[in-house]
């Protein structure tokens, strides 16, 4: 069964309010994922969404971006930002941590990310219990390899964005430009790795619960 396709971030939130509550959740915490591909809109819904749904956080999949030196070492520097350029398995380790009942009462510290210098910054992003909706968002949630696998079972909800490619590539560019990069370079890089990228996930979206057209 094809997954049905919402209107508006209003849609979805009323989608997850509807949704049984943390209080039934044996960790009393309730995950949603955001998944899409660069440029489609991810952090702007989830921060949306979470304003949106009283108790709700947002954790980032970015702030699992293998530190830089990291990936020079492995020869992945190049492409930043492909599946095999995160620390998918303490990813999964996380959100199993935050869906163990044992953690229900206590703050989950996650990594941040710093878009000026391309790092993970650690611990910057404090999921308390106290707010138990997490939005979770990023591009290879629904991705079955390179270690993301199990992140999908992980969700109560997984809602993949679906955005105009010609919008996503030039919000993008826009971006890259905003954090330093040259136009050139900025336009390199979108319609390279991360067009690369965009292809992967656009055909893992078939396994989200919805789609939203933001």
């Amino acid at each position: 069964m094809s997954a049905r396709t919402l209107a508006g971030i209003e849609a979805l939130a009323a989608v997850i309010a509807r949704m049984p509550g943390p209080a039934t959740a044996a960790s009393g915490r309730v995950l949603v994922g955001i998944a899409g591909a660069p440029g489609a809109g991810k952090s702007t819904v989830a921060t949306a969404l979470a304003a949106r749904l009283p108790g709700a956080v947002v954790l980032p999949m970015d702030g699992f971006h293998l530190p830089q030196a990291r990936l020079v070492e492995l020869g992945r520097r190049d492409r930043m930002g492909a599946p095999d350029t995160f620390d998918a398995a303490a990813f999964v380790a996380l959100l199993r941590r935050l869906r163990d009942a044992a953690s229900a009462g206590s703050t989950v510290l996650a990594p941040g990310f710093d878009r000026t210098v391309e790092e993970p910054v650690p611990d910057e992003v404090a999921l308390p219990p106290q707010r138990p909706i997490v939005i979770v968002e990023g591009n290879y949630l629904l991705l079955e390899r390179d270690g993301w696998g199990p992140v999908a079972d992980l969700l109560d909800l997984a809602v993949g964005l679906v955005v105009d490619d010609a919008v996503r590539r030039e919000r993008l560019i826009a971006r890259h430009i905003a954090f330093g990069k040259s136009p050139d370079a900025a336009a390199a890089w979108a319609l390279g790795p991360d067009e690369r990228n965009a292809v992967a996930i656009a055909a893992t979206l078939q396994r989200a619960d919805v789609l939203l057209a933001p």
